[in-house]
């Protein structure tokens, strides 16, 4: 898979708290067998009229979100079903990174995003990134203001650099394996050929094992 090292983008918002993967990818599309072609069906109920026509009045369809590659959306993003193809519809539209809140309701931790979904992105090159309520209202407020506002995020120092009139940025933290393998390109396979000479050693010690 792609590394992610620093990346620079357009960010765009997608105002909704708990967007779940049937959002994300209807059900519909999960016939296929391949792992492609699923970025022309990212949020399709939402992205698209009755008739096939883009709804103008869905966000990502705004001319100033144009070849964006940041989202920033509410809490609890990606909840719902395990399905990686959620990933694969984010990943293929040309998403590298998604900003969600953690949020505090009546006592309760509500996550950024949902446990199996963050893993699925993990495994696709894509960066969720976890912020405060505070801080991630600063940065819609931010894109209310700044038409086509940029952000570059540097994942080996951890930050979000939002390239307004004076760069805003913001810290964030990511599990240290998590960081590795992102940096590193290593989706699961990656990390298997990355002991291929054990497994080869392994394999002559046991075939030599077995003809005896």
């Amino acid at each position: 898979m792609e590394a992610f090292t620093i990346h620079r983008g357009i960010i765009a918002t997608l105002d909704r708290a708990n967007v779940d993967t049937d959002a994300i990818i209807p059900k519909q599309f999960l016939k296929s067998i391949k792992r492609t072609g699923f970025g022309e069906s990212l949020f399709f109920d939402w992205r698209y009229l009755v008739d096939g026509k883009p709804n103008p009045e869905f966000e990502l369809n705004a001319p100033r979100f144009k070849g964006a590659s940041i989202l920033v959306a509410r809490n609890n993003f990606g909840c719902g079903s395990s399905r990686e193809h959620a990933v694969w519809a984010v990943a293929q539209y040309g998403l590298r990174a998604i900003i969600a809140p953690r949020k505090e309701i009546s006592g309760a931790s509500v996550p950024g995003f949902a446990d199996i979904f963050r893993n699925n992105c993990v495994k696709n090159g894509v960066l969720t990134i976890e912020l405060s309520e505070a801080e991630v209202e600063e940065i819609f407020q931010m894109i209310g203001r700044f038409n086509g506002l940029q952000a570059t995020i540097n994942l080996e120092e951890q930050r979000v650099v939002l390239h307004t009139d004076e760069e805003v940025s913001f810290h964030f933290d990511v599990a240290p394996v998590v960081k590795n393998h992102l940096l590193h390109g290593l989706d699961d396979i990656g990390l298997t050929l990355a002991h291929a000479d054990a497994i080869t050693a392994f394999e002559k010690k046991h075939d030599v094992q077995m003809a005896r």
